[in-house]
């Protein structure tokens, strides 16, 4: 079976098990505002490897233009390279931030878990380190209780 077959076979409406980059990163895009169902850990930190990816080639421009710019004594003057990442990274975010809280809202649920816990990602370090040890638990069955 190939991989698009496979993929027809999954509907959106439930996990991905086993799903590939390019599956995991397709249904991050169809399921763009969708926090109702669950979603695999394959489909949750495939597309946490394309948000690093982005995250890293936006770092290696801001970085070096950052180290390149002056002060004049009253701050940073803007370069080409900081108003790039500036504008890159703030669409970026824009495009994504809904969509990114919508996966890891559906990959609670298939640990069986509310959603709700997003929010401890507003405690500095300690609710990242929790959020962290949630998204990898193992699926949960019982999360079926939060399909439609």
């Amino acid at each position: 079976m190939t991989h698009q077959s496979a993929a027809a076979s999954v509907p959106l409406s439930a996990p991905y098990y086993g799903a590939t980059f390019p599956i995991a990163v397709k249904r991050f895009w169809q399921k763009y505002a969708t926090f109702s169902g669950r979603a695999s850990r394959g489909e949750y930190w495939w597309w946490a490897v394309v948000s690093g990816v982005v995250a890293a080639i936006l770092l290696s421009i801001y970085i070096p233009s950052l180290l390149a710019a002056r002060t004049d004594g009253h701050g940073l003057q803007m370069n080409a390279g900081i108003l790039v990442v500036i504008v890159i990274g703030g669409l970026w975010f824009l495009a994504t931030v809904v969509p990114t809280l919508a996966l890891l809202w559906r990959r609670l649920h298939d640990a069986n878990l509310s959603g709700l816990y997003c929010v401890l990602g507003i405690i500095p370090t300690v609710g990242w380190l929790f959020i962290l040890v949630f998204t990898l638990l193992p699926s949960n069955s019982a999360g079926a209780r939060f399909d439609r």
